[in-house]
């Protein structure tokens, strides 16, 4: 790229859907924007920017992230195409534009990019983006069990069949709905496939966790994994679910920025002498924010270094350990001091995941 003048190069927008991609594209030396519709297809899409886009080393292409995925970009760019997808929600909108059709969204990406005010995104490796999607579907088979869970809790409730024995879903509460009995045969055959789909969710989640540690100790995974899951509350099979989505850290420069990246910051809203802070933005990674959020739980004890984490450590380098040592000290203090000023632990937790995430950027980038 550094042989070519900028003036030289040719600025193409793309607004991508299932079926059609709407282009914008800004020729060498001129202002206009010309538009047109490609049909959603890997050999149209081949034969558009071969005919009529100009050489391909001078072809900057950019599209927003969107439900369309990365094989967009990674066709571009087996071609010899310069492509990026840029970050959605940091694309500049003026407060005064209303009307939104697909051909105005791709004359403005080619507008924005020839300027340089798009966020690009990393596209990840066809092997990164299967081990996060299937990280995505044990959390989506995490919630089926959830639902199924609150639905035959629910139907108990509902006919006066309650649990006092404590917490649920242990060995004696299991053995106990394992007892339950209703006269009624609708009622029973109700509890059974309750029951059933239950017993069904659990399986498919089990399976899918064993599906996923085939990754624990495959490039480019392993040494994260090693080095993340010596963190208290971050296990090898959380340790895959953060790798997976940050992919490379040190595309983060400051601890500040990976923060921002899991939406745990806090809004703000200031001006002149007055500052207003407000909710987390949660405007980053939902997914990773879950995990940072539910590993930060485990640092509502005492420190401490258990078995099971102790075997995580055998084979991680002492500077690991030690920063993994330090970040628990921290941590559970904070929990605790934090804890002791508010309320809502929810709030405590979320405060806790996000100095966390301090910690494994800084691991990982160290």
């Amino acid at each position: 790229m550094s042989s070519i003048s900028r003036a030289d190069l040719v600025w193409v927008g793309l607004d991508v859907h299932k079926d059609a991609i709407h282009v914008g594209l800004i020729r060498a030396g001129s202002d206009a924007v010309e538009s047109s519709v490609v049909f959603n297809d890997e050999t149209a899409i081949r034969k558009a920017f071969e005919r009529s886009m100009g050489p391909r080393t001078k072809l900057r292409v950019c599209y927003e992230a969107g439900p369309t995925g990365f094989g967009l970009a990674r066709q571009l760019q087996a071609m010899g195409i310069s492509c990026g997808v840029a970050a959605p929600s940091l694309i500049p909108k003026a407060s005064g534009d209303r009307v939104k059709t697909d051909k105005r969204d791709a004359r403005q990406l080619a507008r924005l990019h020839r300027a340089g005010v798009l966020v690009m995104i990393r596209i990840p490796t066809p092997l990164e983006e299967a081990v996060r999607d299937l990280c995505r579907a044990r959390a989506d088979m995490v919630e089926d069990l959830t639902r199924a869970r609150n639905r035959l809790g629910k139907f108990l409730l509902r006919h006066s069949v309650i649990w006092r024995g404590g917490s649920t879903w242990t060995l004696e509460h299991r053995r106990w709905l394992e007892t339950r009995r209703f006269d009624d045969v609708a009622l029973q055959l109700t509890y059974s496939h309750y029951r059933a789909v239950l017993a069904s969710r659990e399986a498919a989640l089990d399976a899918t966790s064993a599906d996923l540690a085939q990754f624990y100790d495959r490039a480019p995974f392993a040494d994260t994994v090693l080095r993340l899951a010596c963190y208290r509350g971050v296990d090898r099979l959380g340790a895959l679910t953060i790798a997976s989505e940050v992919c490379d850290f040190r595309r983060f420069s400051r601890a500040e920025q990976f923060c921002g990246f899991t939406g745990l910051v806090p809004g703000e809203h200031s001006s002149g002498k007055s500052r207003h802070q407000r909710p987390l933005t949660k405007s980053g990674n939902a997914h990773l924010r879950t995990q940072l959020v539910e590993s930060a739980w485990a640092y509502q004890h005492q420190p401490a270094i258990g078995a099971t984490l102790r075997r995580r450590h055998d084979a991680a380098p002492p500077e690991t350990i030690a920063r993994a040592w330090a970040a628990q000290l921290r941590l559970c203090g904070r929990f605790r001091h934090l804890a002791s000023r508010k309320n809502v632990r929810s709030v405590v937790t979320a405060a806790v995941a996000r100095e966390l995430a301090g910690f494994l950027w800084a691991e990982m980038t160290s």
